[in-house]
């Protein structure tokens, strides 16, 4: 479905469900929210699962990205307030807020920028901050078919590398090619610079007063485990989940595992 955030469409993949039932302020709300250069696909599973589990459910595509108009956010700030801005067009007044990789430094900042709003945070591939290298950085600007396979390698396991889909014939990297190069050029670039240019995290984690999961993978090269280290420490009462051999990307590598992460983490908030 689409509503309209800021003058632009905004797509929101409500897991198969009406938007009635998406927008059902007596349900408990979710939003996922994906990384750079992905859209609202990459939480297949996930989202289908708490739309036919009692939550409302809302995958977004971030502005420029997807199906979603207008031009990409600069900055982890825009995205948080454009979140809220989201909630307040669908009509929702508190949300849980599941985020992968750039999506989550969204999360963080929106739950301590307006806490009223959120009812706890999922940060999946975190790391707090999250620098990106001058050279990844170069190649998004200049060579953006380069900057992504640079991404597709560290996002995935070696497992990941050599097939490892829990879905017998499917490719994980080329699948994960394929979902960037469907992004607009200079989209790649905006979330990069985004994320680099995020300073406050800490900060930020400090203001948190809501449950909070930090869900990890053990072999990624994006944002390696110890990279949470700092934030588990300064956000109060963060439950922090390692999922063994799973790189960045690992949604797709180890879709059950991190559901049944997000399913007990949400049991317990």
């Amino acid at each position: 479905m689409e509503i309209t955030v800021h003058g632009h469409d905004a797509y929101i993949y409500t897991g198969g469900k009406s938007l009635k039932t998406a927008l059902d302020a007596a349900l408990p709300a979710i939003v996922f929210v994906h990384g750079a250069d992905l859209d609202h696909s990459c939480w297949g599973l996930q989202s289908r699962w708490f739309a036919n589990h009692g939550y409302a459910v809302l995958a977004i595509d971030l502005p420029g990205h997807g199906r979603s108009g207008g031009e990409p956010l600069a900055g982890i700030a825009a995205m948080a307030a454009w979140l809220v801005a989201l909630l307040d067009a669908a009509g929702i007044a508190r949300a849980t807020l599941i985020g992968h990789s750039m999506g989550s430094l969204a999360a963080l900042a929106t739950a301590a920028s307006f806490p009223e709003r959120v009812t706890s945070i999922a940060l999946l591939g975190n790391a707090t901050p999250m620098p990106v290298s001058a050279a990844l950085l170069e190649a998004a600007k200049n060579d953006e078919p380069r900057a992504r396979n640079m991404i597709n390698i560290w996002s995935h396991s070696p497992r990941g590398q050599l097939g490892g889909s829990a879905v017998p014939g499917m490719w994980l990297t080329g699948m994960n090619r394929r979902l960037m190069e469907r992004a607009a050029p200079g989209v790649l670039l905006a979330d990069l610079s985004a994320c680099n240019d995020y300073r406050e995290g800490l900060e930020h984690a400090a203001r948190v007063a809501c449950p909070a999961l930090i869900l990890s993978g053990s072999h990624d090269q994006m944002a390696p485990p110890r990279a949470t280290l700092t934030l588990a420490k300064d956000l109060p009462g963060a439950i922090r989940v390692i999922l063994e051999g799973a790189g960045h990307a690992m949604m797709s590598e180890q879709p059950d595992a991190v559901l049944d992460a997000l399913i007990a983490f949400l049991a317990r908030a």
